[in-house]
């Protein structure tokens, strides 16, 4: 048998846009797949913007301004990184996110020993062996279980709201997808959700615990959603504002 092809990307050319003083080249691309806008930066590319094929470029510079700070910052570490540096990385002091709070990482370092993870306060203290993995990967693990636990019990209380029942649930690094429902019941869910607010994770499992019911996007679909729902627009649009932050590899 032969493989459908994917569609490819449709490359529109170069761009230059102003971002507080600087001028910022970005290579454009349109996706009969994608859909929402994506931001990548690559050490070999640079910027590129991915949008979706029915989205108004007219409307990009808006949004590039308004994602300015993320692609500042992420083009400067980028090219202050030596060669064999990782893109992206986590580091004593950075802040990152946990169902909505900032916290601040404290990187502890010990001679043996198991590597731990713990909140402290406002702190996420990762205390590693001097030898041992790489603190991002320490706490990639770390969210990994979090969510597991947490979308887990989630996803039994939405199953008994909405008189459904799965077959297996598992917790996986999408690049692009917060979760995902198969015709068979079983239920995956993007570790990085572990990152946003409570109530947008509510949407998420409720959106792919629907599907077990509706397996589409009609409106029988969405008026289920809405139904254990109500606010699930505002969250969806979270989710799309915040894409481009939640999904670059900050574990490196």
């Amino acid at each position: 048998m032969f493989r459908r092809q994917r569609p490819r990307l449709k490359i529109l050319g170069n761009r230059h846009i102003d971002l507080d003083g600087r001028t910022v080249s970005f290579t454009l691309k349109r996706s009969p797949r994608a859909k929402y806008v994506r931001f990548e930066i690559k050490r070999d590319t640079g910027l590129t913007v991915v949008i979706t094929k029915s989205y108004d470029e007219k409307l990009l510079p808006d949004l590039l301004q308004k994602r300015r700070r993320w692609i500042l910052k992420n083009l400067g570490a980028l090219e202050s990184a030596p060669p064999s540096a990782p893109r992206y990385g986590i580091r004593d002091g950075d802040i990152v996110s946990y169902l909505g709070r900032q916290l601040r990482v404290v990187i502890e370092r010990k001679r043996a020993g198991v590597n731990t993870v713990r909140f402290e306060s406002e702190r996420l203290v990762a205390s590693l062996r001097s030898d041992g993995e790489s603190a991002g990967k320490v706490l990639e693990g770390w969210y990994r279980t979090r969510a597991m636990e947490f979308i887990g019990r989630k996803a039994e209380l939405v199953s008994a709201r909405l008189g459904t029942t799965y077959n297996r649930l598992t917790i996986r690094g999408q690049r692009t997808h917060w979760g995902s429902c198969s015709h068979k019941g079983n239920l995956s869910f993007n570790w990085k959700l572990m990152m946003v607010p409570e109530d947008v994770i509510d949407y998420v499992v409720i959106h792919e615990m629907a599907h077990l019911k509706e397996m589409n996007h009609t409106k029988r679909f969405w008026k289920l959603v809405e139904r254990h729902c109500p606010r699930w627009r505002e969250h969806r649009k979270w989710l799309r504002e915040n894409q481009a932050e939640l999904t670059v590899r900050f574990f490196s």
